[in-house]
């Protein structure tokens, strides 16, 4: 095989000129068998076969530097920078990682996970080159999904400016994880099927050349304007803003991208190339279910069928219900997601109240104050977002929603560990940061039937106010407690002495293993599902205190600004003596990996928690 003779950076160059479509094709048939046992990021990757190998081609890695945006889309990159190895441990606990990762390779120039940052750090890439006086190049790849967040303007806009060569990459197959929407969409779609554009191009391309003097003619035309299309499209977006546009180019033609990389190297200024590609390229399945193919579980080859089919609703599936019955009963109910309608269960709602369902793009920044403004003119928005993509917005929150203690609810998904995609994806950090906030009020279910409660408690509720639930299956265990969700209280599920849990959201199924556990080793135990974050349930944690020897608060986020934190202050407060020991995540990122092993490696799992419990009682 081809792909067996590249072992290290720059081994792509020793290949054949017309091997290359070769390659191409063992790149996607390993990509194809590998994530089909491990999982990962398939369609990105399919898609970006030819553009990474031309890049590797035009490029001297790791001289040179490659910043992909969100980075999903890196494999062929790893292949060709020589961890073929390293694909049987992908996404694992101790494996490699599914996105770039600086302390993996010299090749990995930037850690990236979140997307519209590559143009933002790409610039700083730039600026540091030029002062330190090197004469390497800077490539920043990103997807046309990623131009609808904010923050890719405001570096386009700084990149305008600059006399110095910066290599844009968009790669536009117009999709980000769903298919994308909005105006930069519409743009780049309106350039990608301007057949008069091309036409006319070509035309007066050859019809120059057919002239005595028509090479330098062209040659003229192309210094003076980079290309020929100026001629044809007055007032293109990047042009006016400064920034050289070479494109559209066939994202699946190696030879071609070569040449324009070439071409864009030599350019002076910021340069974008726009590259066409299909997202999921080679695989039928890929191609035809673009979105379920973003992230796969590992999957049947001939089928594209997952090879374990999901056996119980998880809590993505209880929302997208939930959405559907809240919608039904009251009109003022809408939905907003950014970028992600089956990822947060909202494409159900998008089917049957189309008008009432908003996608936004990647922009959550603009998703929360879209939310309140709708929310101050008398709807009932709901916000359905991952946990970690929320940090994103969190001055909108602070500033647009809470300072004026507007009716927005925030259905965080995702939240505690996820597992595979690693620190930039875990949601561990939601309680800290949201419960820092005035006029916030933040609630997390135990399961499925709880979720249903709050949601509908949220919408009932006249202030901001957060639902947090994790990934994955749905707990469906402590069925007969169902106690009405009262504003600010706890549940009490089980009464004992000794020992008193008081476990938020996803821990509380954890804290049952935790009891059985200590009953059989003959201590007492209470379980107390805390319910709120914020407020906490003070009148809940005087009682515990006056019938528990020791309190133990368990919670899937860092130990920082968290709900245990904020007991242990309550408790020192008002002088209360008893033990007291937090379960929480440690105070520091967690990397990727299947989330049981995670959580015992971290010490949330139900073993550790009670040997930390024994080990707290007899102290």
């Amino acid at each position: 095989m081809l792909l067996d003779l590249i072992k290290k950076p720059n081994d792509i160059k020793k290949i054949e000129p017309n091997d290359y479509n070769r390659l191409a094709s063992e790149i996607r048939e390993f990509l194809i068998e590998s994530i089909s046992e491990t999982g990962g990021h398939l369609g990105p990757n399919l898609g970006v076969v030819e553009l990474t190998m031309a890049l590797h081609l035009a490029l001297d890695l790791p001289k040179d530097k490659i910043i992909w945006d969100v980075g999903h889309q890196s494999y062929t990159h790893k292949l060709l920078t020589g961890r073929k190895e390293g694909f049987g441990s992908l996404r694992k606990y101790g494996g490699m990682s599914g996105f770039p990762k600086r302390c993996e390779s010299d090749c990995d120039c930037f850690d990236t996970g979140h997307s519209s940052t590559s143009l933002s750090a790409g610039l700083g890439f730039v600026k540091a080159r030029d002062i330190k006086g090197d004469n390497n190049y800077v490539v920043s790849v990103i997807g046309d999904g990623a131009l609808t967040g904010g923050m890719a303007y405001e570096a386009l806009n700084n990149a305008a400016r600059m006399d110095t060569n910066f290599i844009i990459i968009l790669n536009d197959n117009n999709m980000s994880i769903s298919e994308n929407v909005g105006g930069m969409s519409k743009y780049l779609n309106s350039i990608r099927t301007a057949e008069n554009y091309r036409n006319t191009k070509d035309g007066i391309y050859y019809s120059l050349l057919k002239t005595k003097h028509g090479q330098a003619i062209v040659d003229k035309v192309r210094k003076a304007k980079n290309s020929v299309k100026q001629l044809v499209i007055p007032g293109m977006l990047f042009e006016n803003m400064g920034i050289t546009y070479l494109g559209p180019v066939d994202g699946h033609d190696i030879n071609g991208l070569v040449t324009v990389i070439n071409e864009a190297k030599r350019c002076k200024t910021s340069v974008i190339v726009h590259v066409i590609t299909k997202k999921g390229k080679g695989y039928e399945p890929a191609e035809k279910h673009p979105a379920r193919f973003h992230g796969s579980d590992p999957f049947d080859i001939e089928t594209g069928v997952p090879k374990k089919l999901k056996p119980k609703p998880n809590y993505t599936d209880i929302f997208s219900t939930v959405m559907i019955k809240l919608a039904k009963r009251n009109p003022e109910v809408v939905a907003i997601t950014a970028a992600m309608p089956d990822g947060t269960g909202l494409k159900r709602f998008r089917n049957v109240y189309p008008k009432r369902f908003f996608d936004v793009g990647i922009a959550e920044q603009h998703a929360v104050t879209f939310a309140a403004g709708l929310a101050a003119n008398g709807l009932k928005p709901i916000v359905a977002v991952y946990s970690s993509f929320l940090q994103r917005a969190y001055d909108q929150i602070v500033h647009d929603v809470c300072i004026q203690n507007l009716p927005v609810v925030f259905a965080i998904d995702r939240a505690g560990l996820v597992g595979s995609d690693g620190e930039t994806h875990q949601g561990i950090f939601d309680l800290s940061y949201l419960s820092s906030i005035p006029n916030m009020h933040v609630m997390a279910p135990k399961n499925k039937w709880e979720l249903s409660d709050m949601m509908k408690f949220a919408v009932a509720f006249d202030g901001p106010i957060a639902v947090r639930y994790p990934r994955g299956e749905a707990y469906d265990g402590l069925e007969e407690y169902r106690q009405p969700v009262v504003y600010g209280k706890s549940e009490v599920i089980y009464q004992e002495h000794q020992i008193a849990l008081l476990a938020v959201g996803s821990m509380v199924k954890t804290a049952v293993e935790v009891r059985n556990k200590l009953k059989i080793l003959g201590y007492g135990c209470s379980l107390i599902n805390a319910r709120f974050i914020k407020p906490i349930d003070e009148e809940m944690i005087e009682a515990a205190g006056k019938k528990h020897e020791l309190l133990v608060t368990m919670e899937e986020n860092v130990a920082s600004g968290g709900f245990g934190e904020k007991t242990r202050a309550y408790m020192s407060q008002n002088s209360m003596r008893n033990k007291l020991l937090n379960i929480t995540l440690p105070d520091d990122y967690v990397e990727h990996g299947n989330v049981d092993i995670l959580k015992k490696e971290v010490g949330i799992d139900a073993d550790s928690i009670v040997q930390k419990i024994v080990t707290a009682l007899r102290s």
